[in-house]
């Protein structure tokens, strides 16, 4: 009879979580499939390089969060796609609350972000007449919504000791090849990887893996029909940096896996 019951205690223990508390069980419940997965969350993903990232992702078996500010947009992909949405202005403390709310009580965890959602206003500006409004709503939206983002899922992250956040950047930040034209983007990406090393460094003793990754120029709304890359090869080296192992780079600017100079 023992023996039965330590069998049935061995097969239980396959398919529930037993919840102890100094080594008594005080809770036994089935552990959800959905939760077993890793879990990635993806801004700006309703459309380009953020949806084809989705894609991607969903195809290595994440638990995929897609989110994007228009929620009929972001609703009519996602159950396209057959992943998760949830609705997201970047801008929004209130929103990236109920969001974070929203992934613990879902999931309890998030194993990797993606910020992408960015905006390029200022391809015709310089930065001796650029508005300052173009200045301000640029690097709110490119630099400090990831910070926001990255700052709010953190915890999860630090407290499983897990984690792969990809900021979305770009060859226009990249300090070498400076211009006073697009100042406005090219000072938001310049910023977004100097808060990637901060990150990087802020996190270094844990098996957490901060990057920024430029896509490349891709046929996307912002890139242009002319663009020479697809959403494929755009998308490829954010799910790259978005699955790292845990000897994986950390706080490097990558574009498809080879490293670029800041």
């Amino acid at each position: 009879m023992g023996c039965n019951r330590k069998k049935t205690e061995v097969i239980l223990s396959g398919f529930f979580h037993l919840r102890k508390i100094k080594g008594k069980i005080i809770e036994l419940f089935k552990i959800d499939e959905v939760n077993m997965k890793k879990v990635i969350l993806i801004t700006g993903a309703n459309r380009g390089i953020g949806l084809e990232s989705a894609k991607q992702m969903k195809a290595l078996d994440y638990e995929v969060i897609l989110t994007s500010r228009n929620a009929e947009d972001g609703e009519r992909v996602a159950r396209d796609l057959g992943v998760r949405f949830h609705q997201l202005d970047v801008l929004s403390a209130k929103n990236i609350d109920v969001l974070k709310s929203h992934v613990d009580t879902e999931f309890g965890r998030l194993d990797a972000l993606i910020n992408n959602a960015g905006i390029l206003i200022d391809r015709n500006d310089h930065i001796l007449d650029v508005p300052e409004e173009k200045l301000r709503s640029t690097l709110d939206t490119n630099t400090y919504a990831p910070l926001a983002l990255t700052r709010a899922f953190l915890p999860m992250m630090i407290a499983q000791n897990y984690g792969r956040i990809v900021n979305v950047s770009s060859e226009l930040g990249q300090i070498s090849s400076f211009s006073d034209s697009t100042p406005a983007y090219r000072l938001s990406k310049l910023a977004l990887n100097g808060i990637t090393v901060m990150l990087a460094d802020a996190v270094k003793s844990k098996n957490i893996l901060v990057n920024s990754v430029h896509p490349g120029w891709v046929k996307t709304d912002m890139g242009g029909a002319e663009a020479p890359l697809g959403l494929e090869e755009g998308a490829r080296g954010l799910v790259w940096a978005a699955t790292l192992p845990d000897d994986g780079p950390q706080g490097k600017f990558f574009q498809d896996g080879k490293k670029m100079a800041w």
